[in-house]
C-alpha cells in the first residue's frame, strides 16, 4: 500500500509538468487497452471528448444516460458524434425511469436519502459495470478544480473503488475551457449563457440566479457530487 501511494505521488509529480493531451498520451501509454473516458454530454463535455479523440480513436468513451437528461444535451450529443465521428456505449440503469418511479417514487424529491439512491441507480452501478466490461485500468473524467470546493484539493491521479482515475483537465480554469471550444471549431451546448453552472437531469439541476451557491445548483441541493466521483454507498435501502 506505501508502496503504491508513493508511486501515486511521484505520478502526480510528473502529471503536474505536463499539458492536458500530455496526460492523456501518458495514460495511454502507460495502461494501453484499460483506459477509457466518460462523457456527460453537458456544458464543457465536447473539450474531453476531443481531447481523447486526439490522442486516441481507440479510447473507449463511455455515456451513462440516466433518461432524465435535458432535451438539449440529447441534442448535443448527436451534434458532437457527428462533428467529431467518434464512438460511444451508453450504459443505463437496470431498471427503467417508469419502473423507478413505480417502485420507488421520485426519487429527487426524497431529500438526501432519495438523491443518493437515484444517483447509485442511473449513475454509479451503470458506470461501474461499463468499467467492469471494458476491463478498465484507470477512467480519464474531465473534472476541474474551480468547478466546485469538494474538487478543488483532487489531485491529477488518484486510486478510488479498485480503479485510477486521471483528471486531464483538473488545472484548467473556467476561461481556458470556454476558450477551448471556439480555439477548436467545436459547438457550445444549446443551453450555454441559459444560466446554468452546470448540467444534469433536468429535475435536479438549477441555474445559478436560483440558489446561494453554486454547490446547490445540482442535485437537489445536495451537494456538487452525483455519486460517480465519490466512494460507493453502504447503507442504502433499495427495498420495493
Amino acid at each position: 500500500m506505501k508502496a503504491e501511494i508513493k508511486e501515486i505521488d511521484l505520478w502526480n509529480h510528473e502529471l503536474g509538468s505536463m499539458d492536458a493531451s500530455a496526460r492523456i498520451e501518458w495514460a495511454v501509454n502507460k495502461f494501453g487497452n484499460g483506459a477509457v473516458a466518460s462523457t456527460s454530454f453537458g456544458l464543457q463535455s465536447a473539450v474531453m471528448i476531443h481531447l481523447v479523440t486526439q490522442a486516441s480513436i481507440d479510447i473507449p468513451i463511455i455515456f451513462v444516460d440516466t433518461g432524465y437528461l435535458f432535451p438539449a444535451t440529447y441534442d448535443y450529443a448527436a451534434i458532437l458524434q457527428e462533428k467529431l465521428n467518434f464512438k460511444v456505449k451508453t450504459f443505463s440503469a437496470n431498471m427503467s425511469p417508469a419502473f423507478q418511479e413505480a417502485a420507488f417514487g421520485k426519487l429527487w424529491e426524497e431529500g438526501k436519502e432519495g438523491m443518493s439512491k437515484y444517483n447509485y441507480i442511473n449513475k454509479k452501478e451503470p458506470m461501474d459495470r461499463a468499467l467492469q466490461e471494458y476491463g478498465s485500468t484507470i477512467w480519464l473524467a474531465g473534472l476541474r478544480k474551480s468547478q466546485a470546493e469538494s474538487r478543488s484539493h483532487l489531485p491529477f491521479i488518484e486510486k478510488q473503488n479498485g480503479i485510477y482515475k486521471l483528471y486531464p483537465i483538473l488545472d484548467w480554469t473556467d476561461k481556458e475551457t470556454y476558450q477551448y471550444l471556439p480555439q477548436n471549431d467545436l459547438p457550445y451546448h444549446p443551453l450555454e449563457g441559459m444560466g446554468y453552472e452546470s448540467l444534469g437531469d433536468w429535475h435536479s439541476t438549477k441555474k445559478i440566479s436560483e440558489v446561494q451557491n453554486k454547490e446547490e445548483a445540482r442535485h437537489g441541493g445536495h451537494g456538487r457530487e452525483c455519486g460517480l466521483h465519490t466512494e460507493s454507498p453502504e447503507d442504502l435501502d433499495f427495498t420495493i
